[in-house]
């Protein structure tokens, strides 16, 4: 099924389920909460019909459906009576009666959850599309300028921030500057793109971020009983090494994205480019905040190629290369490079990296290979999981 056709199901199936709500909320006060004598009222079979029908709108989520009717005010109201008689707790009746509000919500989330999945991956991608356009349109423009900018660059993130829209829905809470943008979108004057790149989409990228991520969003683990397995004397040692060949760059570059936004002392993590494509070196922008005794605190901007090499190590023409290729994106100035990857690197290229810091020139170089990262990830143990490396 195409993405889209799947958003309109699950638009159709969210606007079924508010229907659904708005149904319970007029027959929820209809139903008793103690012992009663009545009549089911004309309305509440009203309601109830439409409760049935508007199931109907309402597709299975792995499986899982709302099955339950609305209860009978009457039968609840004498099962209250003769749980009154028989001197027991009426547990069941109170469950039976808010049952379809207990639906409802379980629905929700799993919608929720649902659309996440199936968001997350085009998500990702025009967010890294925003991060490495948007500066590309401001490149040469005065702060000031009140020329209107028209380009393909324009028209690009337009495009993009409208799908981005279309993917969120009402997945998550809006608490940015989408209204500010929009509007610096139609007059377009180079101030309005400043103002875009500055503070309108660092504002709502955590709500895009938000939407295709959760913290509830549970890890798959097989199915065994862990104080049983525990007590069952395992053998062997923990292994440290990681399954770097389940990767592609793709997958490889969104664990750095996921690493870096854990690892204390980063911040404003972003994604920039596409994998394929032509990014003169630039995977990943962060800041990284330094602090001293005095309690002054400075960030300073970094870097981070990623490079998604099994058969070969870095060698010392890739480092220079790249250490060459940050003056393309200053200013503001580059003082940090980190190299990561999931191989090695040379002893030349080491030695290479060694020589550059001492000059004390900026970027900075840091390497990273596969056993920096593995023991980076070892402190963060949710994350390898989720990338299948172990």
């Amino acid at each position: 099924m195409e993405l889209n056709e799947l958003l309109d199901v699950m638009d159709r199936a969210a606007a079924n389920l508010a229907k659904l709500e708005q149904v319970w909320l007029r027959a929820a006060p209809m139903i008793p909460d103690s012992p009663i004598y009545l009549t089911t009222p004309t309305e509440y079979e009203d309601l109830a019909r439409d409760w049935h029908d508007l199931l109907t709108g309402i597709p299975p989520i792995d499986g899982w459906r709302i099955t339950v009717e609305l209860p009978d005010p009457a039968a609840i109201g004498q099962a209250f009576i003769d749980y009154q008689d028989s001197g027991e707790p009426p547990i069941s009746v109170f469950e039976e009666s808010v049952g379809p509000q207990r639906g409802l919500a379980e629905y929700r989330q799993r919608l929720a959850k649902a659309r996440r999945r199936a968001i997350r991956a085009r998500l990702e991608e025009l967010t890294a599309l925003v991060d490495g356009t948007l500066p590309a349109i401001v490149a040469g423009v005065p702060r000031d300028s009140t020329d209107e900018l028209k380009s393909d660059h324009v028209t690009l993130i337009r495009g993009a921030v409208t799908e981005i829209e279309r993917l969120l829905g009402d997945a998550v809470q809006r608490t940015g500057r989408w209204s500010d943008m929009h509007r610096h979108f139609y007059f377009s004057e180079g101030h309005d793109w400043h103002d875009v790149l500055e503070f309108d989409w660092p504002s709502v990228r955590p709500d895009v971020l938000a939407a295709g991520i959760a913290d509830t969003d549970p890890l798959e683990v097989p199915a065994i009983d862990l104080g049983v397995a525990a007590a069952s004397s395992p053998t062997g040692g923990a292994v440290t090494a990681l399954a770097w060949d389940n990767l592609d760059p793709d997958d490889f570059e969104r664990l750095l994205y996921v690493l870096l936004h854990a690892l204390p002392g980063f911040q404003n993590v972003q994604w920039l480019m596409r994998t394929t494509a032509a990014d003169r070196g630039r995977d990943l922008s962060v800041e990284r905040v330094l602090s001293d005794g005095s309690g002054a605190v400075r960030t300073e901007r970094v870097i981070v190629q990623a490079k998604h090499w099994r058969t070969k190590s870095v060698g010392v023409d890739e480092v220079s290369t790249n250490v060459a290729q940050m003056k393309l994106w200053e200013p503001p100035l580059v003082e940090g490079l980190i190299i990561a990857t999931s191989g090695r690197f040379t002893s030349d290229a080491v030695a290479w990296i060694e020589a550059h810091n001492q000059r004390g020139v900026a970027p900075r170089v840091e390497a990273w290979p596969d056993s920096k990262l593995e023991s980076l990830l070892s402190g963060h143990p949710d994350i390898a999981p989720v990338f299948k490396l172990r």
